[in-house]
């Protein structure tokens, strides 16, 4: 039996019983709610014309997140609340300090795009709740919004005049309220047309639909799933929607690992991965795709997905991580390195479905040397041509253990394991760098393609081993600030 999608918006319960499963939010505003404010530009989340902001219960707390409303489809706002450019205007039809600041700064050409940078801007005023934000939280809210004719400084200058302007609150108590009314206990089923997407809402309901459907798809943050439906017009058939199971959501640690929810969001699992290892990996949570992006995706469906240029995996692999495999037989593990068999090939077995990601906790014994690179053409919102991670151990002068992974490099995320052999045992010098550099070129092959030749991947994957031996060089290491060309944005 189908259920409808319920959700709120404009200070109203809706309901939808009628559209496709694999309606887009973007599409639910502009043709059946004739909200035409959010705009389409690009339907793959990159130039953030679409966005809007969710308001869901996580663990009964209200959280409001900026998102991508071109590649969410319609069937998961329900047991949420929508807020789109037309829900700024106050009751007095005064505009909202962001509009406001907006018009005073000049912040608006073409107006194209405003409303996405407008409803940006409204998730960083509503999480600053009244204070000031920093030039760099100012730039991370906005790193998922392209702007081609006012440029930036306007824009820029208006996020910082909004927060001047007398203030307007939001009532999160009325929101939780009206989103109590509206969450469901147990699986729910959405259907039209033959097409089925299921909600189970705890660990047991999604382990037996699993086991009863394993050819369905399973569905996370729509981060990448959203373009098959926008650019490759595929047909998804049955899915398996992730986003109301809580207990994928967990974050814990235990026993020297960082246990990871395969649900819980991009922005929340680097979050608690940076608390251990905030030098190494704040830049590189920072350079993830773009606010919206991680506010949506998962690091469990980054895993999953297995994309040879993902950027979690390489550092994942090089700390020694772990994937949690779960299916009615039980939950069984991997390292994460095991799990990638081939382009596009995990080791999953039918009824399998990631539970968790383990990340090792640092050591407290002394040598460990740890960084994360990413190489793309833009600082922010831009795909890794190459990205790679370096742990090695170093015993006095000696290398005692190394873990070496790249992005970009092969078919899969992979370790090269040649290169690690040629160092262990060897002292971190010049001249075993430089063999190390050469012997590369035997754990891989690199393709081109339009992010990378070949040639420049090779040549730039070497040359960030030699950079990270400058960082962590025994003698006069190199300082960040004088290997980042970006060290003085962080």
């Amino acid at each position: 039996m189908s259920e409808p999608i319920r959700y709120y918006y404009q200070g109203a319960v809706r309901e939808v019983a009628d559209a496709p499963p694999t309606q887009t939010i973007l599409q639910h505003l502009r043709e059946d709610l004739h909200c035409t404010g959010t705009k389409e530009g690009c339907a793959e989340g990159d130039c953030g014309a679409c966005t809007v902001v969710i308001g869901s219960l996580e663990n009964g707390k209200l959280e409001l997140k900026a998102v991508n409303s071109c590649i969410q489809l319609t069937p998961t706002l329900d047991g949420k609340a929508l807020f789109s450019v037309e829900d700024l205007q106050q009751d007095n039809g005064a505009l909202h300090p962001v509009q406001q600041a907006m018009v005073e700064c000049h912040g608006s050409q073409c107006g194209f795009c405003t409303p996405g940078f407008v409803m940006s801007l409204w998730g960083m005023y509503l999480k600053q709740d009244g204070r000031q934000p920093t030039r760099c939280e100012i730039d991370d809210a906005l790193s998922g919004n392209l702007c081609r004719c006012t440029g930036y400084r306007p824009i820029i200058e208006a996020a910082e005049r909004m927060g001047q302007l007398p203030r307007v609150d939001f009532d999160r108590a009325a929101l939780t309220v009206q989103l109590q009314q509206i969450q469901r206990g147990a699986l729910a089923t959405y259907s039209v047309g033959g097409q089925q997407f299921h909600a189970p809402r705890t660990l047991d309901e999604l382990v037996r639909l699993r086991a009863e459907k394993p050819a369905a798809l399973l569905l996370a943050g729509s981060t990448d799933i959203g373009l098959w439906v926008t650019k490759q017009m595929r047909e998804l058939g049955e899915i398996i929607y992730l986003g109301h199971v809580d207990a994928l959501k967990a974050i814990s640690e235990a026993d020297g690992m960082i246990s990871i929810g395969a649900g819980a969001t991009l922005n929340d699992a680097y979050e608690a991965v940076c608390r251990h290892y905030p030098e190494q990996l704040s830049e590189m949570w920072q350079r993830f795709a773009s606010l919206p992006i991680r506010n949506a995706g998962t690091l469990g469906g980054n895993v999953a997905n297995g994309s040879p240029i993902g950027d979690s995996m390489p550092w994942l692999i090089a700390l020694g991580s772990q994937v949690v495999l779960r299916s009615a037989a039980g939950e069984r593990v991997l390292a994460l390195e095991d799990f990638y068999l081939d382009y596009q090939k995990k080791d999953l077995q039918a009824g399998e479905f990631v539970q968790a990601v383990r990340v090792p906790l640092p050591l407290p014994q002394a040598g460990v040397q740890f960084r994360t690179y990413k190489l793309a053409k833009r600082f922010d919102q831009d795909i890794s041509a190459v990205c790679a991670a370096f742990a090695l151990r170093i015993d006095g002068e000696l290398v005692t253990q190394a873990r070496i992974a790249f992005g970009g490099m092969a078919a899969t995320p992979r370790r090269a394991a040649r290169t690690e052999a040629l160092l262990i045992g060897k002292p971190w010098t010049d001249e075993v760098v430089a063999d190390a550099m050469a012997m590369m070129a035997q754990d891989y092959a690199p393709l081109s393609d339009m992010r990378a030749s070949g040639e420049y991947r090779m040549k730039a994957a070497q040359n960030l081993l030699r950079r990270f031996w400058f960082e962590t060089r025994r003698d006069a290491p190199l300082a960040r600030s004088g290997v980042n060309a970006f060290a003085v944005r962080a």
